[in-house]
C-alpha cells in the first residue's frame, strides 16, 4: 500500500511560529524531503527531532522525484518542506506533488506559515482580491515583458523580491505601472527587524537608492484603478457600420466587427444595421 506526501509548513523567520501539527507530522514521517537540508537540520534541532533527510531542490527535482515518488509507492510517508513557508508554493516543490498526483497518491498539505498571506495581511492594501506572481526574471527584458502584461492588472499583487535586486525591479515597477502606484514593502517578515514600509513606487526608488537595502522582501503592489465600462448604443452600432461599409466591407463583416469592437450582442447590431443604407 502506498504512503503519503505531506506539505509541511515552517517558520518564515520565528522558530516560534512551527505548529503542533506541522511537529507531529515532521515527527512520525519516514523521511523528510528538503529544500536545504542544513536548514531544515537546523529546525529539526531546535525541534529535537532525528529523522532521514533527502535533498530534493531545483536542480536535482527530476532526478530526486521519481526517487522520493518510488519510497513513497513502497508505503513509507514523506514530509516536504522548504527553507521556509509553505511548499510547493514558487518552490520545485510544486512539481513532486504533481508527480504524486499523476501517480495516484494522497496529498496532504498542513497550515502554517506562508510570506504571501503574512505580507499581504498587513500590507493595507486591498486584500479581497490578489494575484501572487512570484520572483521576477533576473534579465531586465523578461522582467519588464512580465510587468507590462500586469499593467491592466486590478487585483492587488504581490511579488518576492531579493535585496540585491529588488532596486532593479522598483525601477521597472514604476516605469511600467508609474511613480505614484502604491506599494508596501514587507521586510524580514516574523524576524527580530521586520518592518513595512507603505509608500510609492517612485518613493520607493529614492528611498532604496539612497539606503541600500536588507533582508528578503515580500513586494505588495496596488492593482491599476478599475476602467469604467463605455456603454454604446443602437444608434453608435449604427454609425460604425456605416463606416464600416463606406469603406467597403460587406455588411455581414461590418456587422460581426461591429459587434465585437462596442462589446454588443450581434443581433442589436444586425438590427441597427438594416437603417442603413
Amino acid at each position: 500500500m502506498a504512503g503519503m506526501l505531506y506539505l509541511v509548513p515552517t517558520p518564515i523567520g520565528n522558530l516560534g511560529d512551527i505548529s503542533i501539527r506541522c511537529r507531529q507530522t515532521l515527527e512520525s514521517a519516514d523521511f523528510i524531503a528538503a529544500e536545504d537540508t542544513r536548514v531544515t537540520l537546523k529546525l529539526l534541532n531546535h525541534l529535537g527531532i532525528k529523522k532521514s533527510l533527502v535533498s530534493y531542490y531545483e536542480h536535482n527535482k527530476a532526478f530526486k522525484g521519481n526517487v522520493i515518488l518510488d519510497r513513497i509507492l513502497a508505503g513509507e510517508t514523506c514530509a516536504l518542506v522548504s527553507d521556509a513557508g509553505s511548499p510547493a508554493i514558487s518552490d520545485p516543490g510544486e512539481e513532486l506533488v504533481k508527480l504524486c498526483a499523476e501517480n495516484g497518491i494522497t496529498v496532504c498539505a498542513i497550515p502554517g506559515p506562508c510570506a504571501v498571506i503574512t505580507a499581504l495581511s498587513i500590507s493595507g492594501q486591498t486584500t479581497g482580491r490578489f494575484c501572487f506572481e512570484g520572483f521576477l526574471s533576473t534579465a531586465k527584458k523578461s522582467r519588464r515583458e512580465h510587468l507590462e502584461a500586469l499593467i491592466g492588472e486590478t487585483r492587488t499583487m504581490v511579488f518576492y523580491e531579493a535585496p540585491h535586486k529588488l532596486l532593479n525591479t522598483l525601477e521597472d515597477m514604476a516605469a511600467v505601472f508609474g511613480n505614484d502606484r502604491p506599494i508596501s514593502l514587507c521586510r524580514e517578515l516574523t524576524k527580530l527587524h521586520e518592518e513595512v514600509v507603505r509608500t510609492t513606487l517612485g518613493e520607493a526608488v529614492t528611498k532604496y537608492t539612497e539606503n541600500p537595502p536588507k533582508g528578503e522582501f515580500v513586494l505588495v503592489v496596488a492593482g491599476a484603478p478599475a476602467q469604467e465600462k463605455v456603454s454604446f448604443t443602437a444608434d453608435d452600432a449604427a454609425k460604425r457600420v456605416a463606416q464600416l461599409m463606406a469603406e467597403g466591407i460587406s455588411r455581414k463583416d461590418a456587422v460581426k466587427q461591429t459587434a465585437k469592437e462596442l462589446d454588443l450582442p450581434k443581433n442589436v447590431v444586425y438590427d441597427a444595421a438594416l437603417t442603413v443604407e
